[in-house]
């Protein structure tokens, strides 16, 4: 072989007109150029038979997972390796025996037929974690992070073999000082090793799964999971939004899985009412026939009066007395059997599911009525307008039963107040921040009142002018009017008459 490639190679230098003046140096160069360029023509050749025929083949069966795993990546890189094997064995034949270039060209050559398997293995992990992850068994399961460990440890040892055989050492010295190393390596790895441990716990306990509905409050998850890898779960938020977290933080804090809910067929509404605890009675019998005309709660009305005047009548409390004595019936109690007859014959509930409707512990805001019940549809935009069609009529309804909302006063109602109260009194728009309520008739505006009082204040003579110009009219007249012509003065300030300066306890004569 080596004769022929020399052969070979004198032949190419004198139809390209070089001299051999160089030597054997030139010769075994060229040899050398010569196999690289043979190898490459085998490996096309290779490619051109084997990945063509074999996928001819596997395109002919019936079963699907042979097309992954004999797909063209995984075929091209078998037939790297072979090439690599024609190298590794036809290049020494090119340079002398124990000389500098044959052991150097030796080691990379054993260091590339190294790197090629690892590629091989690399791209046949992929095809059968992609053939794993395509059965209903472990379909969107967190394997990601599996192939990603499996393919750290393949490249892990094929770094360790490609040091030594450039060193020129053995395995087993590197893996010695790597156990030295542990502990610099741990930190090193830490986030692969915790992603690792943690991928394995999510795909055994079935915590976790591509397209389940997860939230985290304390990081801002609340979506989608849309990939776990060895390193990091991506979900994306409603907002479109995406949160990258480790995995090993989804085993080590709590999470909420939607999942579960979405396959059960229903989705829960847990909503309370405030009902004002002052509206709440017990029936009379108008309240009663007005009940009756309701159809949801007429057999029930009639039912409970029944029962109520059989208990009254057997413990000899008759109709007219206290309605504290016996058993009556409250607009509450009639009000809550509603809501449960309405739930169950109006609203697309889960009947399979618990449906009530409770009273919670009372509180300053009133008395929480909750209603709790199961849609039978999980889709949360039909979710939403069936809770909100419901609590709708519940705010409506409310006063047929002579109930009413418990709600904080707004500024309407302070307003409302204000003008029942004080039906003359001024909005702030309407009043000046220049001039005080306590303005004297001298600086008043300039357009007299529109409503002028009817009768002057009635004033002791010991009233003093200041005291009287100190008392601020009702109808203050506003900012823009023009200023009144000088008022009169009032009786209270002109000078009694004689007849009034005589003493109270002068003779009538």
């Amino acid at each position: 072989m080596q004769t022929l490639l020399k052969r070979w190679t004198h032949a190419l230098l004198e139809w390209l007109g070089l001299t051999s003046a160089t030597g054997d140096a030139l010769d075994r160069w060229a040899a050398f150029v010569l196999v690289v360029l043979a190898a490459v023509v085998f490996d096309l050749l290779l490619q051109l038979g084997i990945v063509h025929g074999v996928r001819k083949l596997v395109e002919r069966t019936r079963a699907k997972w042979d097309d992954t795993l004999f797909s063209v990546p995984v075929l091209r890189r078998m037939c790297h390796i072979l090439s690599a094997i024609l190298l590794a064995v036809v290049l020494p034949v090119v340079f002398e025996e124990k000389s500098t270039g044959r052991v150097i060209v030796l080691r990379f050559m054993e260091a590339y037929i190294v790197f090629s398997v690892f590629r091989f293995v690399n791209a046949l992990l992929y095809a059968a974690f992609h053939i794993a992850a395509a059965r209903p068994a472990w379909q969107n399961k967190p394997i990601k992070g599996l192939r990603q460990t499996a393919q750290g440890i393949a490249l892990l040892i094929c770094t360790i073999l490609i040091v030594s055989i450039l060193l020129d050492k053995s395995p087993a010295i590197l893996l010695t000082g790597l156990g030295a190393s542990a502990a610099v390596l741990m930190l090193i790895f830490r986030d692969s090793i915790l992603g690792f441990v943690s991928g394995l716990q999510l795909a055994a306990n079935d915590m976790l799964k591509v397209g389940d509905w997860i939230s985290i409050p304390k990081y801002g998850a609340d979506g989608n999971v849309e990939e776990v890898s060895l390193t990091t779960v991506k979900i994306r938020n409603w907002d479109n939004t995406l949160v990258m977290l480790p995995p090993y933080l989804l085993t080590t804090d709590s999470f909420t899985n939607w999942h579960a809910m979405q396959l059960s067929g229903g989705r829960r509404v847990m909503r309370s009412v405030a009902i004002d605890m002052t509206s709440v009675r017990f029936c009379t019998p108008e309240m009663l026939d007005h009940y009756r005309t309701i159809d949801l709660i007429r057999d029930y009305v009639d039912q409970t009066e029944r029962r109520v005047e059989e208990y009254n009548a057997a413990h000899g409390i008759g109709s007219g007395e206290r309605r504290i004595n016996g058993l009556h019936q409250t607009n509450l109690g009639v009000f809550r059997a509603y809501l449960v007859r309405y739930l169950r014959n109006e609203v697309p509930v889960n009947k399979d599911m618990t449906l009530m409707v409770r009273q919670l512990q009372p509180t300053e805001t009133g008395l929480p009525m909750q209603l709790y019940f199961f849609t039978d549809t999980v889709v949360w935009v039909d979710y939403e307008g069936i809770q909100s069609d419901v609590f709708d009529h519940v705010l409506a309804v409310i006063p047929e039963f002579g109930l009413r909302v418990f709600q904080n006063p707004s500024g309407e109602d302070v307003a409302s107040l204000r003008n029942a109260f004080f039906p003359n009194a001024q909005t702030p728009s309407q009043t000046s921040p220049q001039t005080s309520p306590q303005t004297s008739p001298q600086t008043s505006p300039q357009t007299p009142p529109q409503t002028p009082p009817q009768t002057p204040p009635q004033a002791s003579p010991q009233a003093s002018p200041q005291a009287s110009s100190q008392a601020a009219p009702q109808n203050a007249p506003p900012l823009h009017a023009s200023r009144p012509a000088a008022p009169q003065r009032p009786q209270a300030e002109q000078p009694a008459p004689e007849e009034a300066k005589a003493p109270a306890s002068a003779s009538p004569e």
